[in-house]
């Protein structure tokens, strides 16, 4: 696929065609622009994802990611409630106690929702999603450099500080760091929030308000875990609404980065994971003098200038040709 067969198609109409069958008075409820080969909603235990795809995917996620995370939050890395304390450190706790439910929603959810309502045609298009690595070189390099500079940029602006050059170190474990986060967060979020739930906002709904709902609810999905280790150590609002207004302005990036490079998943897992990854790994040698908690200012004052961007210079197209859904 060269970039320019990749640009075309992201800027498609992402309303699919009416297909026989298709009821045009759909009953409350009911998705009014089925995915093509969606199944009839029938009975049996899939008939609920069927009829009402996109709020069996969130209910899903969400329940079934905070379930998993209850013993980590009672437990010691959490409110103490319970008297165990996962081993391994930050990272091993958060592997063995955030990692499983981060597994369980999203990507879960979403494989469970498919299969329940587009079988097989649904598994082969999200297969193509998740493989498409073939786009344009400057697309890696773009997610690559960016990220980086407008963190480092916006950090320098906010603490006044220059920074360092990272340690041999730091630079021999980015690489590493950028590829386990690929496989542990980009993994298991994505292909839930992007993958899933934003082409069929579009469908409905169209990029701005589908970018809007995805982010509010993809933040607020984390929200359980500022009780534990992973929100840091002082559990207070203000992190809280800081990270929800984050997660938002940096949704406007993730829709365009989806929709532009032809539904990337690797694209966008690789958007999201590289702010991971260079202030888990890179930040604090490279600002060693900057309190902890201007990392995070400089992930909300970053998204909200490329959001802006992106905003200003798509018209609020986020990547597609048209603003409003089809009817």
């Amino acid at each position: 696929m060269n970039p320019q067969s990749t640009v075309a198609e992201a800027a498609r109409p992402l309303a699919p065609h009416p297909h026989p069958g298709q009821n045009p008075h759909p009953h409350p409820g009911q998705n009014p622009h089925p995915h093509p080969g969606q199944k009839e909603p029938g009975r049996g235990p899939g008939a609920l994802l069927r009829r009402a795809p996109l709020v069996s995917f969130f209910v899903l996620a969400f329940a079934l990611s905070w379930l998993a995370w209850t013993p980590y939050i009672l437990s010691h890395n959490g409110v103490g409630a319970w008297d165990f304390t996962f081993p391994g450190g930050d990272l091993g706790s958060q592997l063995l106690g955030v990692l499983p439910g981060a597994y369980l929603g999203p990507i879960a959810s979403a494989l469970t929702v498919t299969v329940a309502c587009e079988g097989r045609e649904g598994l082969r298009t999200w297969r193509r999603r998740m493989t498409r690595f073939r786009v344009g070189w400057f697309w890696y390099l773009l997610v690559i450099v960016s990220v980086p500079a407008a963190l480092t940029l916006a950090t320098t602006a906010l603490t006044d500080q220059s920074p360092a050059m990272p340690s041999a170190a730091v630079l021999a474990a980015f690489l590493p760091g950028l590829v386990l986060q690929m496989i542990t967060t980009g993994l298991a979020e994505e292909p839930g929030w992007r993958e899933f739930a934003m082409p069929r906002m579009q469908r409905r709904y169209g990029p701005l308000l589908a970018t809007v709902v995805v982010g509010v609810l993809w933040g607020a999905w984390h929200l359980p875990l500022f009780l534990t280790d992973w929100g840091g150590p002082a559990h207070d609002i203000t992190p809280v609404a800081e990270f929800m207004a984050t997660t938002l302005a940096f949704s406007f990036v993730m829709t365009w980065v989806f929709n532009r490079t032809g539904e990337s998943m690797p694209l966008v897992m690789l958007t999201h994971t590289s702010v991971n990854n260079f202030i888990s790994t890179a930040w604090s040698d490279m600002f060693p003098n900057a309190d902890a908690a201007y990392g995070s200012h400089a992930f909300l004052v970053s998204s909200f200038a490329a959001a802006l961007i992106i905003l200003v210079a798509t018209r609020g197209r986020l990547g597609t040709s048209r603003t409003t859904p089809s009817r």
